[in-house]
Order: C-alpha cells, then structure tokens, then sequence
C-alpha cells in the first residue's frame, strides 16, 4: 500500500527505552514531521535518554498521564496530532506480580483514556492512525517447537501480560465499532542503550561490572527472542508509514536465546572488555526461586512484516549485544544515576509535577 505522510505525531511514553529510540527515529528520518513526547515521567521514564534532541525546534515534551483524557485531548489539538504511537506502559512482569492493579489501570484504563481521546479529536477522519505497540507475552507459553504468529490465540500468563492483551482487544474495539484507523505491532524481548536496569541484560551488566551477585530464575532454561531496539523502532516507523489498517505484525529479532546461555555471553563480553580473565566473573551467577508462572519460551513468527512491508533485522544479535554491552561500560554514570534515581532531581525541579 502507498505510504502515509503525517505531519504531527504524539508518542505517549516517549522517554521510556523503546520510546527514546522511537522519537530519535522519527526526527532523524523525517525532516518535516513534528514530534510531541506525552510521558508521566514515572520510574523508567528519563529524559536523558533524549538529551540529545531537546534543541530540536521539531521536538516537544509536554509531562502527562494516559489516564488523564482530558488532557491528551488537549495536546492533540493543540499540536494538530495526526498519528499516535502508544507506547506508554507499565511493563515489567515481576512488578505487575507484586502491585497488578497499576498495570490494570495504567495499561487498560489508560488506554481506553488515548482511544477516547483520539476518538473526539480525529472524529471520521481517514488520513490519522492510531498505532498500539504491545508484547509477545498476550500469546502465552510456547514448548520446545513453535513459533507466535498473528493468528496465534490470546493466552495471557501474568497481571502484565493479561493487560496488555486487554489493550489490544481495545484497540481492535475502537477500529471496529467506531472506525478509527489503528495498527497493532507485538515485538518480543527488547535489548540496546538506555534499558531501565530492571531488565535482564542491562541488569547482568551493571552487577558483571560491579562484582555483584547475578541472579538468574530457576534453572536459567527459559527462552527469550531478542530484538535489537534500534530494529524495533525501524519496524515501527515502517509499519506507521506502510502497514494495513486493522492489521497485526509481530516484531521478533529471529534470535533465541536461554537465560543461562546469555548469561554466560554477557559475562564473557562485559570481563573481556574491561580486560580481565576469561571467566572471571561465572561464579557471580545465582540460581533464585523461579518468577510465579513463568513463562518457558517465547519465540515470534516475523515472517507477515518481512514479507508484506519488507523490514528485518539490520544485525546479528551478537553485533547488537556486544554494541550494547559497550554503550552500558562507556555510559557508566547514566547506569548509576538511572539505578539511583539522582537523574530525577534536574527534570523534577524542571517540570515539577506539571
């Protein structure tokens, strides 16, 4: 299909990981496209992450709640939005374990609230897209074989996952029962600069580096398919600009990989580049009770959005993480100001709780 052209694109959640590559994206290929970052600044949202563009006269942020419709009703007509990427999210398994109602409310609430929102904004307009970024975990458990597709049945194991599902079948309602344009994207388990080091691989980074005890669930036997985020955010400004209204694409890095054996790799790439022995730091790994129902494999059919829309990886996933590993160990005091959360104290005197 031919390629939209939007003009003025809101991205909720936009200093969040994947959000900061997103916008970097956009700027960087779209010479004449405005961006407004719509991000609460809760714990993974950083401002740092985009330091780099804050002067870009084609760059806004505004602080705000998904929840609060009014007011990202409010900035899309003020900045003329025709395009949201929804990427705002409460997003890491084990907290939605301990505290799954902040993920209810955030990630099914809050977006009901964005396709309200869009709904009042947009009215019957056919040149404006909605597109709700979600998660490989909606599909559940895979076995040993098998791979997710988009026509892999809904089984969602945990809080998070189970909102995220929620949002989605959202998504879907609103395209259905009142025709608002939308597309739907499903990535696997991302990696790359600027991670929140609650994550697996930065993480095993930080505590390889520091000489610190990296705990590893169960066995180490579950599967991840790993998906460079810079790859990510190119698929999505592919399926933005190309993808078919209504339709699903799943995102996947085409590498699978089981917590143990990465592990092992990080620790090899992170002691070699800080030059000490090989193995130096294997006894560092401790086996810890395994999450509550997690889940044993994941692993995503990508094979819609390479054929349809023409995108795949850009990288092996040992160029990525070896690029990866080297951003973390040459950023160091981003890594201990995110962990700390010193990084809070400049944004907040900035914005306050505006």
């Amino acid at each position: 299909m031919p390629k939209m052209q939007y003009r003025s694109l809101l991205v909720t959640g936009g200093a969040g990981f994947i959000g900061s590559h997103v916008i970097r994206r956009l700027l960087d290929q779209h010479p004449s496209v405005q961006v407004v970052n719509f991000d609460a600044l809760t714990y993974a949202g950083n401002l740092e992450n985009l330091r780099d563009v804050e002067a870009n006269d084609r760059y806004t942020f505004v602080k705000g709640d998904i929840c609060d419709r009014a007011h990202a009703e409010r900035v899309m007509r003020e900045h003329e939005v025709d395009a949201v990427i929804h990427l705002a999210a409460e997003s890491h398994v084990d907290r939605s374990i301990a505290n799954p109602m902040a993920f209810l409310e955030t990630n099914i609430m809050g977006t009901a609230s964005l396709l309200h929102a869009a709904q009042a904004v947009w009215g019957d307009r056919k040149d404006v897209r909605f597109y709700h970024v979600s998660t490989d975990e909606v599909y559940g458990s895979l076995g040993a074989t098998g791979l997710f597709s988009e026509e892999t049945a809904y089984d969602p194991r945990s809080p998070y996952s189970a909102s995220k599902a929620s949002s989605d079948h959202l998504v879907r309602a609103w395209n259905h029962t009142y025709g608002l344009p939308v597309v739907i994207s499903n990535c696997s388990n991302n990696y790359g600069s600027h991670q929140f080091p609650e994550k697996l691989i930065p993480l095993m980074i930080r505590n390889v580096r520091d000489g610190r005890p990296l705990p590893v669930y169960g066995e180490g036997l579950n599967v991840r398919d790993w998906l460079w985020v810079v790859d990510h955010a190119a698929a999505i400004d592919c399926i933005l600009q190309s993808g078919e209204d209504g339709r699903t694409y799943n995102i996947g890095g085409l590498n699978e990989w089981r917590n143990i054996d990465l592990v092992h790799l990080l620790i090899q790439l992170v002691d070699e580049q800080m030059g000490r022995p090989e193995g130096h730091s294997k006894s560092l790994i401790t086996f810890v009770k395994d999450r509550a129902g997690h889940d044993l494999r994941y692993a995503i059919d990508a094979s819609r959005l390479a054929t349809e829309l023409g995108w795949k990886p850009s990288i092996t996933f040992e160029e990525g993480l070896d690029a990866t590993v080297r951003w973390y160990l040459n950023n160091g005091a981003w890594l201990d100001s995110v962990t700390s959360g010193t990084y809070r104290d400049y944004y907040e005197q900035q914005y306050g709780n505006r």
